[in-house]
């Protein structure tokens, strides 16, 4: 029974695309707005033209292969227009007679999308030609539009772009009746949209190469058919092939931009391959010499020439680029000046080359820049570039865009572009094996780049293309239509994406393990968690590590659950886009975390050390087997296409894990909350100071450091001291919880007690217990501050108490980022603000602030010490707009001078590498307290769009975390 629901409420939502494409399937029989593809008494036909483009050929038999997945029934395909029956007209503009005609009758408008790029109509006629009762015609401006209008049709009777590429189940239906509102599609928000497939030395080269298409042993014709494919019917029109050296070059087959033309696709190259031409395996220096341009200008010219020649006929948008061989800088140790120099000299080489072959104007000729890298200095050197070529910009490998058009750039004809990654290998550490980047993230750079003039090409660096399915999508989705997204949708976009495939009924379910997935990778990606040494998650410092590793078990099970419940058809696609994904970043979190936990224990000499050993090797056994179960998927269909071994690596690499050797006789053991690093600091067991604003409890491990069963008891010195275990028996460990009775503990700032803790053999260990209870204030009058816990005050940057803004400058909360989900954001990017007098943003100091002009956010906290304090401030390592533009905020503690960090650092800085893996700058500043009790911090706009995470304001008690200490707001 729930199975035949789940399908019914799959049909319900699978058949349903977004609602401004106005097509959807119906179950009523008749009306002027209803076409029926496929009923029970007839089929309809689809009519084409032998003399349209090779690609609307091409997608007319897919849909026509799409039909027949859903119903089982293949529809006729006719050139000439039958009688009598339904039809499916299909085609270009100007060259499908049929449409011509009705254009010519004025049956059919096409006046908003002739003459556009890639827009197409969709709309029903009654009675279009003799003996043609009804027709659903699907005409394109050009030949992707013509493309992309039918495989709209596909997706709304429940066809997935990833059908193939992820295998997404498809729902049988008997019968298929659409209901059509005029459609009418708008441009496109970015011009060139596609993708580089990168790194595929781990996976899209050995599945190719020996489960798809052995015969060619590569990434050949086959496969890039299947990629080219996928880009249509994902709206998306522009591919970088692979470049590195284990694969042959695209051009080394011949039949390769046969086949991406035949599909309509744009071919390109990245940042480093001028010309199409891929030095990386193509440069020959025995027989071609140096790649060198100073060297041997003239045979890079010469190789560059034949590979216009050869492919000057298709469809291309061409790099200039003068590097090194593959991704090295450029030969010859240049100082910035010659770089420049041999650039502008390069570039109008090549520019001459393709002006010569293709016989156009240079500035009629589509071509692109990408200041990667060093190659972005070398630009902002002073570097002319042609005004008609497209600036690429770069993030800077790990999702933040390094820099964006300044106020002259934006006025170039040329425009800008964007290369993003979502799969990258290089330093300081590669992420090859899952996607994770959060989907807000995207939006957010992509947006403001777009607004920038980024809207000519965007292209997204996606490893093998699997397992970044999502990642691909939405990156072309947001290129395809930049306004329909905003930060108030973007993070549902993973979770539509999802159900559209597996079903409402898993909507609170997938929203949890996708908000969570994204969430706890922000924090730290699954590639970044070490496995020789520590991460810096603490195991014994605000249950950091145990919170972070009981998400990603509820999150695992959830999918797990889901797995269990699916139909098998669906099982594959939602164990790769789903399933593998959570699973496999959960048990690399507890392969590390419990492998840090356990070199802790053997450090302490606690016999759970080796029961530790021994459920870290079952989490990386796991991990292998999880992994074996994918590429068995479907009978070994992506045989090879999952790895473990990524980036240079020759083997799995497990954590790192040490045992202990054990007292023959048992032995106790004490370890308690907050209490890391005591070697040489401390031998007295204390617990966290209890404080009546913040209740909460604390742990205390008990523990065996020998063999056999340890008896113990636990001994409260008062009665106001409660602890929920009181004695045990254990082999290993036992925690107890240990909390305060506030309607029995004594008033008074400096209440103590103890916890006598004691085994059967006679050995006893002391836990002291201390509590702040004062009289004054009561936690009514501080209810809604920020207090003093412990040492230290934690702000969420979302919970201000007051906010001043002005016309320009509003502050925004942003879910789907940050440490805890969701960050401030300090003005829109591209805000005015007049940069007040006192406020000088190339410093980081300022006199103290006076009066109400300035926008500021004001959290109020309470402390119970003077003097001076340290106030951390979590920022995103979001850098400058552009080159006219900085990174910095304020903060300010009452009437304090005003510090004006840098949210943004320096690429490749020590900065950026420490604030890149975490997403998180943390910056600190100095400042005073003079007397306790209530004080504001106050955060201040200075260069808008940065966005703050949290505040902590340290007054001596911060320990060493990760992610800094939840918040101690009184609620």
């Amino acid at each position: 029974m729930m199975k035949k629901i789940s399908l019914l409420l799959l049909l319900l939502f699978s058949f349903t695309v977004s609602s401004y494409s106005q097509l959807v399937l119906v179950d009523k029989q008749q009306g002027e707005d209803v076409f029926p593809v496929v009923t029970s008494a007839s089929k309809s036909v689809v009519c084409y033209d032998r003399s349209d483009e090779e690609s609307v050929k091409k997608t007319v038999k897919l849909f026509v292969e799409d039909v027949e997945r859903v119903t089982g029934k293949r529809l006729e395909l006719k050139e000439k227009m039958p009688s009598g029956k339904d039809v499916i007209l299909v085609g270009m503009i100007g060259k499908n007679k049929y449409i011509n005609q009705l254009v010519a009758q004025g049956k059919l408008d096409i006046s908003s999308i002739k003459n556009g790029w890639e827009q197409y109509v969709i709309t029903i006629i009654n009675n279009p030609f003799a003996g043609v009762g009804k027709a659903l015609v699907i005409a394109g401006c050009d030949r992707r539009g013509t493309s992309y209008g039918l495989f709209s049709v596909s997706e709304a009777i429940g066809v997935s772009p990833w059908y193939w590429w992820a295998d997404a189940p498809v729902v049988k239906k008997k019968e298929l009746r659409l209901q059509v509102n005029t459609i009418v599609s708008k441009e496109p928000s970015v011009k060139y949209r596609g993708i580089f497939i990168n790194d595929e030395d781990w996976g899209l080269k050995p599945w190719a190469s020996k489960v798809f298409e052995p015969e060619t042993g590569d990434i050949g014709p086959k496969t890039y058919a299947k990629i080219c494919e996928l880009l249509l019917r994902l709206k998306a029109n522009y591919l970088c092939p692979a470049m590195h050296s284990c694969t042959k070059a695209f051009n080394h087959y011949p039949k390769n931009k046969l086949v991406a033309d035949s599909f309509a696709i744009v071919m390109g190259s990245v940042h480093c391959e001028p010309l199409l031409f891929n030095n990386a395996s193509e440069w020959d220096r025995s027989t071609m010499g140096e790649w060198n341009y100073v060297k041997n200008r003239d045979g890079i010219n010469k190789v560059l020439r034949k590979r216009v020649q050869e492919n000057g006929k298709f469809e291309n948008v061409y790099t200039l680029a003068m590097r090194g061989i593959h991704d090295a800088v450029m030969a010859g140790n240049l100082s910035l000046e010659e770089q420049a120099r041999v650039l502008e000299k390069a570039f109008d080489d090549q520019r001459n080359i393709l002006e010569s072959e293709i016989s156009k104007p240079a500035n009629q000729i589509p071509q692109a820049f990408t200041p990667y890298k060093e190659v972005l200095e070398t630009y902002d050197h002073g570097m002319v570039l042609p005004d008609d070529v497209t600036i690429v910009w770069s993030e800077d490998d790990f999702g933040y865009i390094k820099r964006l058009s300044n106020s002259e750039e934006r006025k170039r004809s040329g425009r800008s572009g964007v290369y993003y990654h979502v799969s990258y290998w290089g330093p300081p550490k590669h992420y090859l094996w899952i996607a994770t980047t959060p989907p807000a993230l995207m939006y957010e750079e992509l947006e403001k780049a777009y607004r920038a003039t980024a809207d000519r090409l965007w292209v997204v660096n996606v490893g093998d293309i699997k397992p970044a399915e999502y990642h691909i999508t939405l990156f072309m989705d947001m290129a395809y239509d930049i306004e329909r997204f905003n930060f108030n949708n973007i993070n549902t976009h993973s979770v539509d994406f999802l159900c559209r495939m597996f079903g409402e009924e898993y909507r609170e379910d997938l929203s949890d393990i996708q908000q969570t997935y994204f969430q706890l990778a922000f924090a730290r990606k699954p590639e970044y968690m070490e496995r020789s040494t520590d991460t810096e998650f603490s195991i014994q410092n605000y249950r950091e590590a145990d919170k972070r590793l009981a998400a990603y078990e509820r999150i695992s099970a959830k999918a797990e659950a889901i797995l269990n419940k699916l139909d098998k058809e669906a099982v594959p696609a939602f164990f790769q886009l789903v399933y593998y994904n959570v699973k496999g970043a959960a048990l690399v979190n507890q392969m590390t975390l419990n492998a840090q936990k356990n070199r802790l224990y053997a450090s302490q000499k606690r016999s759970a050390a080796n029961l530790l050993r021994s459920r870290v090797k079952a989490y990386g056994d796991s991990l292998e087997i999880i992994t074996k179960r994918y590429n068995s998927l479907l009978n070994g269909k992506w045989q090879g296409m999952m790895s473990l071994i990524h980036g240079g690596a020759r083997s799995f690499e497990r954590a790192r894990t040490d045992s202990v050797s054990l007292s023959p006789v048992p032995t106790l053991g004490v370890s308690c909350e907050a209490a890391d690093n005591m070697k040489g600091v401390s031998n007295v067991h204390v617990i966290p100071c209890f404080n009546k604003y913040l209740p909460q409890s604390y742990y205390v491990d008990v523990f065996n450091s020998g063999m056999g069963k340890l008896k113990w008891k636990a001994v409260p010195s008062d009665p106001w001291i409660l602890v929920n275990k009181k004695s045990g028996a254990t082999y290993s460990e036992e925690r107890i919880n240990v909390s305060v009775d506030w309607s029995k503990v004594p008033v008074g700032e400096s209440v103590s007690g103890s916890i006598d803790i004691s085994s059967g053999s006679g050995e006893k260990q002391t836990v002291f217990v201390s509590v702040f209870n004062p009289e004054t204030p009561s936690v009514e009058e501080l209810k809604g501050l920020y207090v003093e816990n412990n040492g230290y005050v934690s702000i969420d940057a979302t919970g201000f108490h007051r906010k001043r803004e002005d016309a320009n400058i509003k502050f925004d909360v942003v879910e789907g980022l940050g440490f805890d989900n969701k960050v401030m954001r300090l003005g829109d990017a591209f805000a005015k603000t007049p940069y007040l007098d006192g406020l000088i943003l190339t410093s980081n100091y300022v006199a103290p602030v006076r009066g109400d002009k300035y926008p500021v956010l004001e959290y109020d906290f309470y402390s119970f010490q003077t003097g001076p304090v340290d106030v951390y401030t979590y920022m995103m390592p979001i850098f400058p707009l552009d080159n006219e533009h900085g990174s910095r905020y304020g903060v300010m503690v009452d009437n304090s001078p005003v510090y004006l960090p840098e949210a943004g650092a320096t690429y490749y800085s020590t900065p950026w590498i420490q604030s890149v893996l975490r997403n998180c700058r943390i910056n600190k500043t100095t400042h005073f307290i003079n007397k306790p009790g209530k004080h504001t911090v106050k955060i201040y706009c200075a260069h808008p769009g940065m966005m703050l995470q949290k505040i902590v304001v340290d007054f001596g008690g911060l320990k060493r975390s990760y992610m800094g200490p939840e918040t101690t707001r009184i609620n």
